[in-house]
């Protein structure tokens, strides 16, 4: 455990929902959890108890399933043991998805074909997981490589990387259901008669989705916050001059309103409780390599591209796969930077982009 973990609560411990289990961790609300094939090697899954009418009006006993992983066959065979062992015999009547990436909406289609039922999710990152399953690139390719280029990364290898990796996120993601029910800032959803509210959140998926329950003092927080670690907030290609960290930064602070007793059921790591100086650790964090930024700027007279900064928010090695949410992550700080009236940015003699503190007049 890290110095910050000790100002926050894990009130189950060290205890985890076993392989192809699931774990009460409050009145009808079940844990699941499975593994990645990433350095983030696992996703929190949830089982919410429900009753839905069905479509004949008659009200049914089940459960909403929120969030569901990528789509593997290893995933597959764990969700057949949660179907068969851990439901009660009751069915699932629907899925909820806090937001487009992979680990969370990769195997919805097969949920909700094999159910029947609908997805619920906001429709901006339905509509972007739609692009992404169905463009030949998926969010790889010569256009991505072509960005990082741009930001000053010169590692061929790297660059190779990316742009062989094209159709990447449909192998995650294969397919999407063809209908969704939209979810919407500010509304509820009813789930097993307790009203849930949405809280949308940007910065790390183009219209995240936590759900939050007043009467259980229960928040799902998706990626939005995390006990252990930062939620990525990365500028991409096709969006290449977003503000993604105000937009995080932000959103972080719709929290604060929620109370301080509240259970924080997140997508990676454990439940806790600490919301509030969980914020503060995540604001404090991202102000501190905005400084070390503007520190390592004070004594560039070429300016920094984003790949001159990886080393300074990032102490470790990368892999390949690692190297692309950094490269974002290093231009999320420098546009905050820069689209802040901070830095200048200009495009160098070699074609890179670069950034450099604004001098007064």
């Amino acid at each position: 455990m890290n110095s910050l973990e000790h100002q926050i609560h894990y009130p189950l411990g060290d205890t985890l929902p076993g392989e192809g289990s699931v774990l009460e961790v409050a009145p009808g609300i079940r844990w699941i959890r499975m593994g990645l094939p990433f350095a983030l090697d696992h996703i929190n899954l949830w089982l919410l108890s429900d009753r839905q009418p069905d479509i004949h009006g008659h009200l049914v006993d089940g459960w909403t399933v929120v969030d569901c992983c990528i789509d593997s066959a290893t995933t597959r065979a764990q969700w057949e043991q949660v179907f068969a062992n851990c439901l009660e015999g009751l069915p699932v009547l629907r899925v909820i998805v806090t937001h487009m990436h992979p680990d969370h909406i990769g195997l919805a289609h097969w949920i909700c074909e094999r159910w029947q039922v609908r997805l619920w999710i906001s429709a901006t990152d339905y509509n972007t997981a739609r692009i992404a399953v169905y463009d030949r690139e998926g969010f790889g390719g010569g256009a991505n490589a072509d960005f990082y280029a741009l930001h000053g990364m010169r590692d061929e290898e790297f660059l190779q990387h990316v742009r062989a990796r094209v159709s990447y996120f449909p192998t995650l993601v294969p397919a999407l259901p063809s209908t969704f029910r939209r979810l919407l800032d500010g509304g509820a959803v009813e789930i097993g008669g307790r009203a849930w509210q949405c809280i949308s959140g940007y910065g790390h998926a183009p219209e995240h989705i936590a759900l939050h329950c007043q009467e259980l003092g229960v928040l799902l927080s998706g990626d939005m916050v995390l006990p252990r670690i930062s939620t990525n907030v990365s500028v991409h290609a096709t969006e290449p001059e977003a503000d993604s960290l105000r937009l995080f930064l932000t959103s972080l602070t719709r929290y604060l309103d929620l109370p301080l007793n509240t259970l924080v059921l997140p997508s990676h790591g454990k439940p806790f409780t600490g919301l509030h100086q969980r914020i503060q650790q995540l604001e404090d964090h991202h102000r501190d390599r905005l400084k070390d930024i503007m520190d390592v700027d004070a004594g560039s007279a070429a300016g920094l591209s984003a790949a001159d900064i990886l080393p300074v928010l990032f102490k470790r090695t990368l892999d390949a796969h690692q190297m692309t949410f950094a490269m974002g992550e290093a231009l999320a700080h420098l546009h905050y930077l820069w689209l802040g009236g901070q830095m200048d940015r200009w495009l160098d003699s070699d074609g890179v982009h670069r950034f450099r503190h604004r001098i007064a007049g």
